[in-house]
């Protein structure tokens, strides 16, 4: 069991690649995001509570299994603040890679309350939260730049 929820929380050791996890884990989390893209809008929140769910629970046994206190190599928050920045995301590939590149630029610079979640929240919901935080901002961001990008062209 140890082996399976290591995996749920390493984005199926997509986390453990030594350089950036963390953007490792974010891109390996565009994959399945590409084939749930056209789910309907109440599947797809039914899927994105799913996975905030499981990852809560995988994030935090994982810290456990790996006797460290959110480690790196944990990406199954960045595998969720990659589909909450995608929720209604338009139909484009310019629109994914901005909404990949956002969501990184929001977990790593960590405008509050991200950051004031990333140091007060411990356990599977401190590490999940941080990038669910991430995740609407760059949702957000996304679907602000996108209306002026069609207004644009």
């Amino acid at each position: 069991m140890d082996r399976i929820i290591v995996a749920i929380a390493t984005g199926l050791y997509s986390g453990t690649i030594a350089k950036a996890p963390g953007t490792w884990g974010s891109a390996f989390a565009m994959v399945p995001w590409y084939f749930c893209r056209n789910l309907s809008f109440a599947n797809y929140l039914i899927l994105l509570l799913v996975l905030l769910l499981v990852g809560t629970l995988a994030a935090g046994s994982a810290e456990k299994i790996l006797d460290q206190p959110d480690p790196g190599c944990i990406v199954i928050d960045e595998i969720a603040g990659i589909f909450i920045t995608l929720t209604l995301a338009p139909k484009h590939p310019l629109a994914w890679v901005l909404g990949f590149l956002f969501f990184r630029l929001f977990d790593i610079w960590k405008p509050f309350p991200v950051s004031w979640l990333d140091a007060h929240l411990h356990g599977g919901i401190g590490i999940m939260m941080d990038d669910v935080a991430a995740g609407i901002y760059s949702l957000i961001s996304l679907q602000l730049i996108w209306l002026v990008i069609e207004k644009l062209v």
